[in-house]
Formats: C-alpha cells, sequence, structure tokens
C-alpha cells in the first residue's frame, strides 16, 4: 500500500468492519477560509470528534478518512498539535462524494466487510446507533441511519407547492452502512448526478433500503451558527 494516494498508518486486514469517513467538504458555506471539517469545536478540529465516535464504539471499525490531497499535510500537523493518536488511513477524495467513496473503498479488500460511510461533519452520532448500524446492515445488507420530519413539509415544483404528509418524511443522516459485496457492486456504476449519498447509489441496483433510527442531535455541521449548537449539546452530554 505505498500507492502515492494513501497514507498507511495500520492495517486494515485484522477486521470485518469498516468506517469510510468522508472528508471533502470546502467550508463555503460556512463563510469560512477553513473547510469546516478542520474547524474548532470546543477547541479540537470537528474531525477528530468523528473519529472518536466510531473508535470508541462497541464494533470498533479500522477508520479510513477520505480527504483532499491538498489537506493530507495541514491534517497530520493537527494530529501532532492536538496529540491525536487514534490509528486511521488517510486516502485522497474525489471530484465528488461518489468519487471520493469510491476510492476509500478500494483501500477495502475483504468481500465479507461491513462498512459504514459517514460524514466527517456528524461528529455527535451517538455511539449505540454506529453499532446498531453495524449489526443490522450485517444481517439485512444496508442499514440507513435516518429521522422523522418534525416540520411541516411542502414540495415546490414549476411554482406550484404541494404539501406533502410528514409521518412520510424521514431526514436521512449517516452513517449509512453496508455489506461490503453490495456496495462495492453498486460504486461499479458509472457516476449519476442524482447520487446524493450512498443510499441513493445502492438503491440504483434495485436494492430495498433498510431505514434505522437517528437521533435529532446527529446534526450535520454546514452553517456557522451549527458549531455552536454542537457545542451545547457536547455540553449536555458531558453533564
Amino acid at each position: 500500500m505505498t500507492e502515492n494516494n494513501r497514507t498507511t498508518q495500520y492495517s486494515l486486514r485484522n477486521t470485518h468492519h469498516y468506517a469510510i469517513i468522508v472528508a471533502g467538504g470546502s467550508g463555503s458555506r460556512m463563510k469560512s477560509a477553513l473547510p469546516k471539517q478542520f474547524l474548532l469545536l470546543n477547541g479540537k478540529p470537528v474531525l477528530m470528534y468523528t473519529i472518536e465516535a466510531f473508535y470508541n464504539c462497541d464494533v470498533q471499525p479500522a477508520i479510513i478518512i477520505v480527504l483532499p490531497a491538498d489537506y493530507h499535510a495541514y491534517w497530520q500537523q493537527l494530529c501532532k498539535d492536538h496529540d491525536f493518536r487514534i490509528p486511521h488511513h488517510l486516502v485522497n477524495g474525489g471530484e465528488t462524494r461518489f468519487h471520493s467513496v469510491k476510492n476509500g473503498l478500494d483501500l477495502i479488500e475483504d468481500a465479507d466487510a461491513v462498512i459504514a460511510i459517514h460524514d466527517a461533519v456528524r461528529p455527535l452520532t451517538d455511539l449505540s446507533t454506529i453499532a446498531y448500524s453495524f449489526r443490522y446492515a450485517e444481517q439485512h445488507g444496508n442499514a440507513i441511519v435516518a429521522v422523522q420530519s418534525r416540520d411541516s413539509i411542502r414540495q415546490l415544483k414549476n411554482t406550484v407547492s404541494t404539501a406533502l404528509l410528514r409521518d412520510e418524511i424521514y431526514l436521512v443522516q449517516t452513517p449509512q452502512t453496508f455489506q461490503s459485496a453490495l456496495l462495492k457492486e453498486a460504486y461499479r456504476q458509472d457516476y449519476q448526478a442524482d447520487f446524493t449519498d450512498d443510499a441513493s447509489v445502492v438503491e440504483r441496483l434495485g436494492v430495498n433500503i433498510h431505514m434505522i433510527p437517528g437521533n435529532y442531535t446527529n446534526i450535520k455541521i454546514t452553517f456557522p451558527e451549527d458549531i455552536a449548537v454542537a457545542e451545547m449539546l457536547l455540553k449536555q452530554k458531558s453533564h
């Protein structure tokens, strides 16, 4: 594993569980020059919280971080600065999220593995949710974390808005977890613009997607106010 697009930090051969954490965000919606996965949350980069969640869950998957090549050295310096020692692999990000996930998958050779794909900027994922996603996918092929909408929903098409049934609307989160053979087959498809997440890629094969309960605190750091919300949630967790 000496290719230019990866940095090997420990063996990936001693487990059947993997987590591919996709960290390709540019930070544009955060109005920040620094990608949002590196922004400080209570003094520590967001991405470190995300890695810790997977490292500390019962499953303890091998961790693969997909990161733009230009930020590998910056991330490695952050690890030194924060004495961050959780073992992980670095892989180059791709042109889109689809291509980034594909780069991470290339590192996994185990056909019987179970693989979770997770947003780097979801640092507050519950440990039990992560573990359950692996167990469920192992038995049923896939497990997609989602929460039911709390708000009324309307769909806008050609300037006409239509009310949708709130009870039938779910907000999709990550992790999204799959059996390796299924996920690899899905990612052999050509990229399509409507591949918005891993579930949509797998669904294109005609596979039924299984949703499992998520948590409303599993927020995605997207806008500046999300950092303040995440810090408040972390404070509540610590008490």
